[in-house]
């Protein structure tokens, strides 16, 4: 074993290094470099083939710095293009559908006016005398349900029909006075009897020749002075020889009732009396019959109910055939 010491030599020599073994080294080592960031704040750079990173590689797009809109956000040339052509057609199609209107005059441009709609009515009412079946106008049956005293059902048969005519005669002289401003262009009378033979009832309607104006100033003035309430304004019954009512006249007038319309030419009423011709000292308007705690005799009678409900039946027929003649009518008159 070598100990490092020439025995042949004067002194002791260093031993060589092991030829195993690098020499030392004469600089420090430098620290490593520091770890870089998990989500780099710029993009990476390209990758050393110039191609880019992966997916994977890039940071997400939640910590995209945010950047201007650049000059290329403006509307593409071709959807303006689009959007003008959209705005001719619609325009075209707009003018057509008014052209059309205007050649083919549609439904809506014939509809009429409020006051056109009036004259028409008024015009349709005046015709019924002689345009309108009288069958239409008087039934030959009239019932009336819940129309008798205690809500009892009622049916009235007719005796007959007076021919049309004028005014003459046909009031009292005190309410053909209060009539007169809207004078007489035709009166149609029929008269009624119930089903026992124990009433009859005489229906009248007078076709004014008065416009609209004046036929609402008479009745606001029927109404506001309740003339209808007054018995010397009463009209007059029509008898018929042969029947039940050949004894009907003014004396056996018991209830009556007149509805002055407000928005067509006519003047709708009803008398009553007993068929046995008994004589009624002080007759009673209708609405005072039917009212209740009623007492008279043609209160008990039921007299009050029929005239309301035979004037009431036949005022319906004159406006439902109003409409009938009336082209392109509206809504129906108020009474």
């Amino acid at each position: 074993m070598s100990t490092g010491v020439d025995r042949g030599g004067s002194g002791p020599h260093p031993a060589p290094p092991h030829p195993g073994f690098p020499p030392p080294r004469t600089r420090p080592i430098p620290p490593p470099p520091p770890h870089p960031p998990r989500y780099p704040a710029q993009p990476l750079p390209a990758h050393a083939h110039g191609q880019p990173l992966p997916a994977y590689a890039q940071p997400p797009t939640a910590y995209a710095q945010p950047h201007a809109p650049t000059q290329h956000a403006a509307p593409r040339p071709r959807r303006t293009a689009t959007a003008a052509l959209c705005m001719v057609l619609g325009l075209g199609l707009l003018g057509g559908a008014v052209a059309g209107a205007l050649i083919n005059h549609g439904a809506e441009a014939d509809e009429p006016t409020p006051a056109e709609a009036s004259a028409s009515a008024y015009s349709a009412t005046r015709g019924l005398w002689h345009s309108t079946p009288v069958d239409t106008l008087f039934p030959r049956t009239v019932k009336g349900r819940a129309a008798g005293p205690g809500g009892a059902d009622r049916t009235w048969t007719r005796i007959g029909v007076a021919p049309e005519s004028d005014c003459a005669d046909a009031f009292d002289p005190l309410l053909a006075k209060v009539l007169d401003p809207v004078g007489c262009l035709r009166l149609l009378r029929a008269t009624y009897t119930d089903a026992t033979s124990t009433d009859v009832t005489t229906v009248g309607i007078l076709i004014t020749k008065a416009d609209a104006a004046t036929m609402r100033a008479l009745h606001n003035r029927w109404n506001n002075e309740h003339l209808g309430s007054r018995t010397d304004l009463l009209p007059r019954p029509v008898a018929f020889a042969g029947t039940v009512a050949s004894g009907f006249g003014d004396k056996q007038r018991a209830a009556w009732t007149v509805d002055v319309s407000a928005d067509l030419p006519a003047v709708v009423y009803a008398v009553s009396g007993f068929a046995d011709g008994r004589e009624i000292a002080v007759p009673q308007a209708a609405a005072s019959a039917t009212a209740d705690g009623a007492t008279s005799a043609p209160a008990q009678a039921g007299l009050g109910n029929t005239a309301e409900a035979l004037s009431d039946a036949v005022d319906a027929r004159v406006r439902a055939a109003a409409r009938a003649l009336t082209p392109s009518a509206g809504s129906e008159p108020s009474r």
